[in-house]
């Protein structure tokens, strides 16, 4: 009986300490958020990758650093975030967005045409910039493509 209640202490005890260290990981976040928004964008990055060291599996932590990563013109790196938040959630309508905006702009034709086949079909949030995307990769198309579209 006696280990039971020990064992039971012991449980609530890991799953207060846990509980703590969740509000931490949010609280980098949403600071990551306060200092994105008043455009200290140095300062933000520093809270979303502190987030990310304790929770890998934060795809708006990662979207943020693409976005900031978009800013700094750091193309390979905002790649790497962008397809780090495809992997935690492929339907991220914003993070295909982003980065079919980059392989447009890196005249990557084959990955930008398969990119707004998958914004097509999963868009929510961003379904009005599908046109916009569309007259970017018209551009980028060879002539020779442009009759078959």
């Amino acid at each position: 009986m006696i280990k039971k209640f020990f064992l039971i202490k012991v449980i609530i005890f890991y799953l207060l300490s846990f509980s703590g260290a969740l509000s931490k990981e949010s609280s980098y976040y949403k600071e990551g958020i306060k200092l994105y928004n008043k455009n200290k964008i140095e300062k933000s990055k520093i809270y979303f990758e502190r987030d990310l060291v304790f929770n890998p599996k934060s795809e708006k932590s990662y979207l943020y650093l693409a976005k900031i990563f978009n800013k700094d013109d750091n193309d390979t790196e905002e790649e790497i975030n962008l397809n780090s938040v495809l992997l935690l959630n492929p339907k991220n309508d914003e993070a295909i967005y982003m980065l079919t905006l980059l392989k447009i702009k890196q005249s990557d034709y084959n990955q930008a045409k398969e990119l707004i086949d998958k914004f097509t079909l999963v868009c929510q949030s961003f379904c009005s910039k599908i046109n916009e995307v569309k007259e970017k990769f018209m551009k980028l198309t060879p002539e020779n493509d442009k009759d078959n579209n």
